[in-house]
């Protein structure tokens, strides 16, 4: 609900805080009355105006436009801007933040007296005393306050009050009065007779026959009870909690307060969550307050029970009765912990398998040709002369990582010339890019028991199969290489799946890419199994040879699938984090393990060709914990 715009509060009333309020409300607590609206009651579970004034509009909205109440939702943001669109557009209720708007829905409801008190009564049976009540009735029984006031129907400072009376040895008792609008005398004598402490009702008890809660009702203040609350203000202080200031009949009798003598003589405060969200009609009563010699004070505090928590704290009370209070005490929102001792556990938190590329090739040698060629015509050409190098074609030049000698002689047939070098930017040129990403895997490959599998959908590493004729050296050579990657996996590296009788191999397929102004060499383990292709399919009409063939062992398209698929996931389905964590760091292992923390596609030596050169760290990548993230700035 909207509040209506108010002006700013006179910089002559003073701001306190709740601990300065209760510092100076503990010297002389007897000459404070205090005076309780509806929001003194929300945290006991009763509702606020503003939730019977949705409740009101939701009723008279669905009888309006015959709707079941059932068939909308109170609290979803969509009904409720439907349902104050339909009040904007009609004149059934005063303007949204009236302050006649719950009087005008009340009675739009519930046009018979004997309805509303119903409603009410409902209401506020499910209300428990919260831990104001229960500070603001110890005082009550202890006799540190003589006088409440309260426009709420609720009997929660009457029950706090007797818990507390209860307690305490009969002698010591003080039971408070309860005064509502069709009891009025009660008031008047207590006033009369200085019988305190009283509890005054101004719009009646929930079980009172006459209660008010309607415009015509709420125009007049009970004669009777006026008096009181305008003797009692010539007495006392008056201290306002969670009152807003819209009943206007109470706000003119606290107005002609100010027309006596002695108004208000120990101090008036206003406690609200901020002082710039009173309404006009309390601004104006506070600053004639203020000019008619009334100590004025604003009290910013949010709540009834952070109120009573600071005053607690200054005010004596029995020792049975601060353990009751303290029973009630919520739970407190900022709490003292004591900071962790033991060793934080290290990063990474989470283990990215990528490896931060350091540095990377900025040039290639450039070759000219005397033809337009495409790069896989050079590639089939130096695999036929067993050239190694790398290279990536551009119509008539070539962008090329090998030995100078060597490439001159396999290329001679496209007429090919050295002319210098060519700068490489990855970012930019798609083919700079392919030429480094190729470049890389050979890299990796180089020196290890892995063999590079370029693929046009992404290049990948697989673990060489020992072979039969391999020397003592290499095989233990190869043996100290694997060692940890083995040991990650927990079994073989390279063998046979069984039944379908296939080779497979373990692997890696590696991805270069540009992430945060950074080059990163992405990994991700995988099992290859090597399926042979057939080179045509068999007919249905084959004869008794084919058509007795193992379809289980056949390869993929014989199958319409891949023949080796349950088998790769029920190997990776076992192995959970731990084991993830162990394989990516071996395969980190492997391929960093150099002895200057570079790797190179070629070896070549100094002067005899240009080539491919990585800085790769050694640590994979890893998340950090952070304050804020980009991610919680994303737009709904």
């Amino acid at each position: 609900m909207q509040r209506a715009k108010s002006n700013p509060l006179p910089k002559s009333i003073s701001t306190i805080s709740a601990m300065d309020f209760a510092t100076a409300l503990a010297l002389r607590p007897n000459l404070v009355a205090w005076f309780l609206g509806a929001g003194a009651s929300a945290a006991s579970g009763i509702p606020t105006g503003h939730a019977m004034i949705r409740d009101f509009k939701a009723q008279v909205f669905c009888r309006e436009n015959n709707l079941s109440k059932r068939e909308i939702d109170t609290v979803d943001q969509v009904w409720i801007d439907r349902i104050d669109d339909f009040f904007r557009r009609t004149s059934i209720l005063p303007p949204e933040g009236d302050p006649t708007e719950y009087a005008a829905a009340f009675e739009a409801v519930y046009p018979q007296p004997r309805h509303r008190r119903q409603y009410i009564s409902d209401a506020i049976s499910m209300g428990k005393p919260c831990f104001g009540h229960r500070v603001l009735g110890s005082l009550l029984a202890a006799r540190k306050i003589d006088c409440v006031f309260t426009t709420n129907f609720d009997p929660l400072i009457e029950e706090a009050a007797y818990s507390a009376n209860t307690l305490l040895p009969t002698e010591q008792q003080a039971r408070p009065t309860v005064a509502a609008i069709d009891s009025a005398e009660r008031a008047m004598r207590c006033l009369n007779e200085s019988d305190w402490p009283l509890v005054a009702k101004l719009h009646g008890d929930y079980q009172s026959v006459s209660i008010k809660n309607t415009g015509s009702e709420l125009e007049r203040q009970d004669e009777k009870m006026r008096h009181v609350l305008a003797e009692a203000s010539k007495r006392y202080g008056l201290v306002f909690v969670g009152y807003s200031g819209r009943d206007a009949s109470v706000m003119e009798a606290l107005n002609s307060v100010l027309e006596e003598s002695t108004p208000f003589p120990n101090g008036l405060y206003w406690v609200t969550s901020s002082a710039s969200r009173l309404l006009p009609a309390v601004d104006q009563f506070l600053e004639s307050a203020r000019s008619v010699g009334v100590d004025v004070a604003v009290v910013e505090c949010k709540t009834f029970d952070e109120l009573a928590a600071d005053i607690i704290k200054h005010i004596d009370l029995p020792q049975v009765l601060i353990q009751h209070v303290m029973q009630a005490r919520p739970s407190p929102r900022l709490i003292p912990v004591k900071l962790p001792v033991a060793t934080p556990r290290s990063f990474p938190v989470l283990r990215y398998s990528a490896l931060l590329i350091e540095s990377l090739p900025v040039t290639a040698r450039r070759m000219t040709l005397t033809q337009p060629v495409t790069s896989p015509e050079v590639r089939a050409l130096l695999k036929e002369k067993r050239c190694r190098a790398v290279v990536a074609a551009n119509g008539r030049e070539l962008a090329v990582f090998g030995k100078d000698e060597e490439l001159l002689g396999a290329l001679a047939p496209f007429g090919a010339q050295m002319a210098g070098t060519i700068e490489l930017d990855a970012v930019k040129d798609s083919w700079a890019l392919g030429l480094l990403y190729d470049a890389l895997v050979t890299a990796l490959s180089r020196n290890r028991p892995l063999i590079p599998r370029f693929r046009r959908s992404g290049h990948s590493l697989v673990v060489a199969a020992p072979r039969e004729d391999q020397d003592h050296e290499r095989s233990r050579r190869r043996g100290q290489q694997l060692k940890r990657l083995r040991a990650a996996y927990s079994s073989e590296l390279t063998g046979i799946v069984p039944i379908l009788k296939l080779p497979f191999q373990e692997g890696a397929s590696l991805k270069l890419e540009h992430i945060e102004e950074r080059w990163w060499c992405g990994f991700e383990p995988y099992t290859f199994v090597d399926i042979p292709k057939l080179d045509h399919r068999p007919s249905a009409e084959a004869g008794s040879e084919n058509s007795s063939q193992d379809l289980i062992s056949a390869p993929p398209d014989l199958r319409g699938g891949d023949p080796a698929g349950d088998w790769r996931r029920e190997r990776w389905a076992r192995k959970y984090n731990r084991q993830w964590a162990e394989i990516i760091d071996a395969w980190a292992q492997v391929l960093t393990a150099t002895n200057d923390g570079k790797v190179r596609a070629f070896g070549l030596n100094a002067g005899t060709g240009i080539d491919a050169v990585f800085a790769i760290s050694r640590v994979t990548g890893w998340s950090r914990p952070s304050h804020h993230h980009p991610y919680f700035d994303r737009k709904k």
